[in-house]
């Protein structure tokens, strides 16, 4: 009989391949105090190997992750994140799938750009341009300073630009309306119009397109995704840092029905119906046109009614007011296209036109500011003071601001007539441009120069050092290194450099306008300036800082420009519309211009 001994090298049993922590040191672990245990576990770990060691912390890690944020009811996570900024959102969308939840909330991102004034549109079918010798002369759409004499050949002229340095220039001179253009027709002029433009090749055809694919209605629109229009605002931003730009331009010589001279202004205008942007621009030719950003083309035709330059025109609340060397205002309804009213009260050529809801105003080389109560358009008052032509105003509210050829600049109450405050010392030469958002007012003047100051405490920057007086920092935002203002940590713009670079004491010379400036616009976080010497410039509107200086566009002066977020635009002596589009190839269709 063989008996069956116990094999001692195997067993059938599970391998143990843990110990319960009830178990590990037995009774003798379980009484030792909690200071006792964690001395006891160093000393094994410094007894064990590296690998050994790497392989216990991989066990344990999971138990040392405990995120007090996911932790949380979803309301006080947002609580917390809405204090976050754009680039820390941004970063916490990357920690993990319930943070990225978190900080891509539309609540948060819709309170970021409410805070910058950004608003969602509905979008709809996308409306953006399809296009990319002249005689010298004087400009009409500014008056005398107030102590400039003319030479012989510019007494009767009945509008000479401000300051002018070069009297080579000879005399300078800057419809109801027409039926709508329809459809059809402004396809055909269109499509004549890039024939006799553009050469066959692919290549350029594929460079004049410089906008996404429209936008097709929906049955259901689309939710508002706020972060997709703050990160899209912020690429259009970067693109105008980065000077990447698709530029085109709107009329020239052979583009059908337009301008037949020099264009003194312009306007871009939302219809409120549909979000359709259009282009309104005034001419020499004694026309407004106003300009399908679509196509390219004209739409309709405001004439037979000036006969004069048409030097200024403005729009708002579907109805548009225009001004010229006829020494009239003339008030058009855009949804009819009817004229409502021909005004006829300056004595001279009325240089400048602005309205609101409660007033229009106006201003003239007669040296004289005049309002009507509107939309009647009853006169209501005309102010006085003013030593030399008065060649710009602006109105928000219920005040107004005048600048002239006497260097001053003037605040208004506009129901009352009564003189506010006079700014002197701004300029060396006369003022020839404003724009006014409350309390911060932008002027541009014939000593070459653009200031930007606050009213309330006049600080502001100047393109000239000797006024130069920006807005006191506190020692925080000052770096230590070179004395100018600065952030350590980039915003989501990708603007470390130019945050660097703010409060900078005043522009380089060769960073200035080198002539008179025609044109400025104020916008929430920039300005723009237009110049005789043919450059557009733009200018962090906190700094002063140059951005961007387009040049080589035009071959005349600039007499206009005009800007939204997502192009520039700028007019002049030689008949072109220039566009710096900064939206090519994105869609814009949601951004509310």
């Amino acid at each position: 009989m063989i008996i069956r001994l116990t094999d001692e090298g195997y067993t059938e049993e599970e391998e143990i391949t843990g110990v319960s922590a009830s178990t590990a040191g037995g009774p003798w672990f379980n009484s030792f105090t909690l200071q006792q245990r964690e001395e006891l576990v160093c000393q094994v770990l410094e007894s064990m190997p590296r690998s050994q060691i790497a392989k216990i912390y991989r066990r344990i890690a999971p138990c040392l992750q405990f995120d007090v944020v996911a932790a949380l009811p979803s309301e006080l996570s947002l609580t917390i994140f809405s204090y976050f900024s754009a680039p820390a959102l941004l970063k916490c969308a990357l920690v993990c799938k319930r943070w990225r939840k978190l900080a891509d909330d539309s609540a948060l991102w819709k309170k970021l750009c409410l805070q910058r004034g950004w608003q969602w549109k509905q979008p709809t079918l996308q409306h953006s341009p399809l296009y990319p010798t002249f005689e010298d002369f004087d400009d009409e759409g500014m008056g005398d300073d107030e102590e400039t004499e003319l030479p012989a050949f510019h007494e009767q002229d009945s509008g000479y630009i401000s300051q002018i340095l070069d009297n080579n220039f000879p005399e300078v001179v800057g419809l109801p309306s027409t039926p709508r253009i329809a459809e059809h027709h402004a396809v055909a002029a269109s499509k004549r119009g890039r024939e006799s433009r553009q050469p066959p090749s692919n290549k350029t055809r594929l460079n004049i397109r410089h906008s996404a694919p429209s936008i097709l209605p929906s049955a259901d629109p689309p939710k508002p995704d706020y972060k997709q229009l703050h990160q899209t605002r912020v690429l259009l931003h970067n693109r105008l840092l980065n000077g990447s730009y698709r530029f085109l331009t709107l009329q020239t010589h052979n583009t059908p029905n337009a301008h037949s001279g020099a264009i003194y202004c312009l306007q871009l205008y939302t219809y409120p119906e549909d979000g359709r942007q259009v282009l309104f621009t005034g001419s020499k030719d004694r026309t407004i046109r106003e300009w399908n950003l679509t196509l390219g083309v004209v739409e309709r035709v405001f004439e037979s009614v000036h006969h004069g330059s048409v030097l200024s025109l403005c729009v708002h609340g579907n109805y548009i007011a225009s001004a010229g060397t006829d020494k009239k205002v003339c008030v058009w309804d855009l949804r009819d296209g009817k004229l409502v009213r021909k005004i006829k009260d300056h004595e001279d050529n009325v240089l400048c036109v602005r309205f609101n809801d409660k007033r229009l105003v106006s201003c003239s080389k007669d040296r004289t500011i005049r309002t009507y109560k509107f939309p009647d358009l009853r006169p209501d008052k005309i102010f006085y003071g003013h030593r030399a032509a008065v060649n710009a105003v602006a109105i928000v509210d219920d005040n107004i601001v005048s600048v002239s050829g006497d260097k001053s600049m003037r605040l208004w109450d506009a129901k009352t007539g009564a003189l506010l405050k006079t700014f002197e010392g701004h300029h060396t030469r006369g003022i020839a441009s404003i724009d006014f958002q409350p309390p911060f007012i932008i002027s541009g003047s014939s000593d070459k120069h653009v200031r930007f100051f606050d009213v309330t405490t006049q600080h502001g920057w100047s393109t000239c050092s000797e006024f130069h007086n920006p807005t006191p920092l506190a020692a925080a935002q000052i770096c230590d290194a070179c004395g100018r203002g600065g952030s350590n940590e980039a915003d989501s713009e990708g603007e470390s450099s130019r945050l660097h670079r703010k409060y900078r004491p005043v522009n380089k010379d060769d960073e200035v306008h080198s002539d008179l400036v025609r044109s400025v616009a104020l916008g929430s976080e920039l300005a723009v300036s237009g110049s005789y010497d043919k450059s557009v410039k733009v200018w962090d509107r906190e700094s002063g800082a140059l951005l961007a200086d387009l040049k080589d566009r035009h071959e005349g002066r600039i007499f206009c420009v005009g800007f939204d977020c997502t192009k520039i635009v700028s007019c002049g002596e030689d008949s072109k519309i220039c566009i710096w589009d900064l939206s090519y190839g994105i869609d814009t269709s949601f951004i509310m211009l």
